[in-house]
């Protein structure tokens, strides 16, 4: 087996193949664009047959890559960023280069062979891009409000509204009417303008999550019958997990999604500690359902608080062996729904055959 590791970049792809043993064979530098990519793969295919490309998982600059070279049936794994720098860290040679990046990336592979698989899953990727869109609106519309205020502070106190009352559009709308009739400053020109975009982004936040949800329902029902599970974390874990039939169990979707609790006991008493690395944004959203479940859902509460009192855990503790849990409950309802997708996508086929 030869794997090619690949640092990606804006311009540029360099790839690194080494064989199982992580000696290095070769290396090249390619445009990152069609034709780059192609003959990137025809170096490769000088090596043998059985080829395992890692590419370092750079959202950013990885796509065209990815769907060219799954396009040619090549096997892909994406390498964490994080167990790159580790294996970049641990080699003997100093220094940081794309080719050492590239070989950092090939290591890592055959440090962790049950790293996920990629594949093609342009459903996830269309959940993934709405609600990364409607994120980035959220946060600019935070920043807007924090602004506005110190303008209303300055031209009028009484015209700040209650925390969190800034993304009403009723009082959005009011407070715009309220600005208008102060004296005409430069100050208050600037407010009534920050006001009409932080109301703009609102109707734009509202319409999008309509959407996700109207793109989650039919791809997720079980998973949205989870307690805790709504349509805009349901849709970050189809977004983020992008396909659950690439992980095999579910200790490979726990690693991924930082849920994987490391152990730090000698002795008699087990203990746990958190595992920053994995996908930081699946991690959230289980946070969320394991908050939600401790305070409505009896056996997950029932299940923290036996870890409260039993075990003596610490409340974060507690949340993280009920996140672990999560995970399992998480994979089966995501299998589920898959498997029923593809029955349906089979059953429409030999009808229409």
């Amino acid at each position: 087996m030869v794997v090619l590791g690949v640092d990606p970049h804006k311009q540029t792809h360099t790839v690194v193949a080494v064989d199982e043993n992580g000696k290095r064979l070769g290396q090249l530098t390619v445009k990152a664009r069609r034709q780059g990519h192609l003959r990137a793969l025809r170096w490769a295919r000088g090596f043998g047959e059985h080829l395992v490309w890692g590419i370092e998982d750079c959202r950013g600059v990885t796509g065209n890559l990815v769907r060219d070279l799954l396009a040619a049936g090549e096997e892909l794994v994406m390498v964490p960023t994080k167990l790159m720098a580790q294996c970049r860290s641990s080699a003997r040679t100093p220094g940081k280069s794309d080719p050492i990046d590239a070989e950092a990336v090939a290591r890592g592979v055959l440090r962790e062979p049950d790293l996920p698989r990629a594949h093609l899953d342009e459903e996830s990727l269309d959940v993934r891009l709405v609600v990364d869109h409607r994120e980035h609106l959220v946060a600019e519309r935070t920043r807007m409000i924090n602004r506005l205020r110190w303008h209303l502070v300055d031209l009028d106190p009484d015209l700040e509204p209650p925390a969190k009352a800034m993304t009403s559009q009723s009082r959005l709308r009011r407070l715009i009417v309220d600005l208008g009739a102060l004296p005409p400053r430069r100050r208050r020109g600037i407010a009534i303008e920050q006001a009409e975009r932080i109301l703009d982004d609102s109707i734009r936040i509202n319409q999008l999550e309509r959407e996700i949800i109207r793109m989650v329902t039919p791809l997720a029902p079980a998973l949205l019958a989870l307690p805790g599970v709504a349509g805009l974390t349901a849709a970050k874990l189809i977004g983020e997990i992008a396909g659950i039939e690439r992980f095999r169990n579910q200790a490979q979707l726990a690693n991924l999604a930082g849920a994987a609790c490391i152990p730090v006991w000698t002795g008699n008493r087990e203990k746990h500690r958190l595992n920053r690395g994995g996908n930081r944004q699946i991690n959230p959203a289980l946070h969320r359902i394991a908050t939600t479940q401790i305070r409505y859902y009896p056996p997950a509460a029932a299940l923290y608080h036996r870890r409260r009192t039993e075990h003596s855990d610490t409340k974060a503790g507690a949340k993280r062996v009920l996140k672990r849990h999560l995970v399992n409950v998480v994979f089966t309802a995501m299998r589920n729904d898959a498997r029923n997708r593809n029955q349906a996508a089979n059953l429409s086929s030999k009808t229409a055959a």
